[in-house]
């Protein structure tokens, strides 16, 4: 059963969010692809991490590549490698290509594969000059404005 969403009553009342909207509007109507299966983690107030399941894949079989505010993860069998002559074949080694949209300010800061499980984590760096700073209020006569 498939169900759509008309994400259209919110685009008159929000200004500057088009990117969200068509970005939830496009994750709905591509579906879920299922390979390889995800999960995305909250590991701290700033941390994330998301771990896939990648058996049968090496280390030099996967890439990872950031740019922007997209994640690309891609898997791809090594150019000769030997075939194998499968009696049944469960794990389900196929090359992929998965993209993630990331928040503003949200960087990859490590990547690591054990036990068929690839983690990459993220961090959100604010820069400095975007982050809320406290105004000191003076008292008793007008701001005074210093020219540079």
């Amino acid at each position: 059963m498939r169900t759509t969403f008309d994400f259209s009553p919110f685009y008159r009342d929000t200004v500057g969010f088009d990117r969200v909207f068509h970005m939830l509007d496009s994750a709905v109507s591509q579906g879920s692809q299922g390979y390889p299966p995800y999960n995305i983690e909250k590991a701290g107030d700033d941390s994330y991490r998301i771990v896939m399941a990648v058996a049968g894949f090496g280390e030099a079989e996967l890439n990872i590549t950031q740019k922007e505010d997209e994640l690309l993860v891609t898997g791809k069998a090594q150019p000769g490698a030997e075939e194998k002559q499968y009696l049944y074949r469960g794990i389900a080694a196929r090359e992929f290509e998965r993209r993630f949209q990331l928040a503003d300010h949200v960087k990859v800061v490590g990547a690591g594969l054990a036990n068929g499980l690839l983690t990459i984590e993220l961090r959100r760096e604010i820069p400095e000059e975007k982050k809320a700073r406290a105004i000191r209020i003076e008292t008793g006569s007008a701001p005074r404005i210093t020219k540079q």
